[in-house]
């Protein structure tokens, strides 16, 4: 018979083993919203998510709550994760657990940084890209990767890539990374509607853009490459600063724009890209509307009049910068 004391070692023991067992199964790793009744019904968007600074963890999910509850779509959320306690660990630069889920995708929604990733989970993002499928890149998808060991046979898609030029972001979004044009954490960024586009249903009720983050630098997009938004730099951090006079502003960057992909095996996607998206970003309404008629819009569906974009939950989004991510999050802290 055991004593008291070997049955509580016993029962930690056992409890231990259940929590290694919750860590490591598929469901913990990333996170799905079932789509409820709507036009999207039927329709798959994974997102890859895993940046060090903007966020995109607690970004992500909110706006795949919003397209699951409000318009159908089914959604799923991959996060950059500690493989040691199954955290989500955004500056892990090796492991975002899912991506095969892509595999069965209609939509892929990109949002990482500088990653390196082995071989099983980067082969299924290339597969997508040549698919023919629509892909939504945010902010640092202009630079998603980051090959430091050139015998990958990903290489090729490293940000500084000579061939292709400029890596996967240049080869699918139209552009790298190329530098600050607003001042980073001083100068914030609004969206102004092209006059050429403003009829474009992407753009369609998605008024007053504004976000936090700084305008990048954009100058690779190609001329069939079609500019949504001009990104106009603030003086200061609110959304009723006024521009900055000169030339920051003369001309205005590029924010948000489409462009057609054609594949390494012929097949041409959709693709839309902003620099905008940190999950601080996403408080404007116009942003999310913004985002969410892409969707519509990637996967050839019409576009509301005034898609619903009302925050899902609680959503309180952690400021942006370095090592400023909660810990001890996981994916399932993320469902509804």
């Amino acid at each position: 018979m055991l004593n008291t004391s070997s049955f509580l070692t016993l029962s930690l023991v056992f409890v231990a083993i259940a929590s290694l067992g919750r860590t490591v199964s598929a469901e913990d790793r990333w996170v799905v919203y079932e789509g409820k009744d709507g036009p999207g019904k039927g329709k798959h968007i994974v997102f890859v998510t895993g940046d060090d600074e903007y966020r995109s963890e607690e970004g992500m999910p909110q706006l795949a709550k919003i397209l699951a509850t409000h318009h159908g779509f089914k959604c799923t959320v991959l996060f950059a994760i500690d493989p040691k306690d199954g955290t989500i660990k955004p500056d892990h630069q090796t492991n975002i657990p899912g991506t095969h889920l892509l595999n069965d995708a209609d939509m892929m929604v990109l949002f990482t940084r500088f990653r390196h990733l082995p071989d099983d989970q980067m082969k299924p993002i290339i597969d997508f890209a040549n698919s023919g499928k629509p892909m939504m890149g945010l902010r640092t998808a202009t630079h998603p990767f980051n090959y430091k060991n050139q015998d990958s046979p990903f290489a090729k898609y490293h940000w500084q890539s000579k061939k292709p030029a400029g890596g996967f972001g240049q080869l699918v979004f139209g552009d790298t990374w190329v530098s600050h044009h607003g001042h980073h954490k001083v100068e914030s960024t609004r969206g102004i509607i092209t006059d050429e586009h403003a009829d474009h249903p992407i753009v369609q009720g998605a008024k007053d853009v504004w976000g936090p983050t700084d305008v990048y630098g954009i100058n690779k997009l190609n001329p069939d490459d079609k500019i949504l938004l001009w990104g106009q730099v603030l003086e200061g951090m609110k959304p009723d600063d006024k521009p900055v006079a000169g030339k920051k502003n003369d001309p205005m960057m590029p924010l948000a724009w489409i462009r057609d992909y054609k594949g390494e095996t012929g097949n041409t996607s959709r693709v839309f890209c902003t620099t905008m998206g940190s999950s601080t970003d996403l408080e404007s309404e116009g942003l999310r509307r913004l985002l969410v008629n892409t969707c519509y819009w990637g996967l050839e569906l019409q576009v509301p009049e005034q898609a619903k974009v009302d925050i899902v939950g609680e959503f309180k989004p952690t400021a942006y910068g370095f090592g400023s991510y909660v810990k001890g999050v996981k994916p399932t802290d993320h469902k509804l």
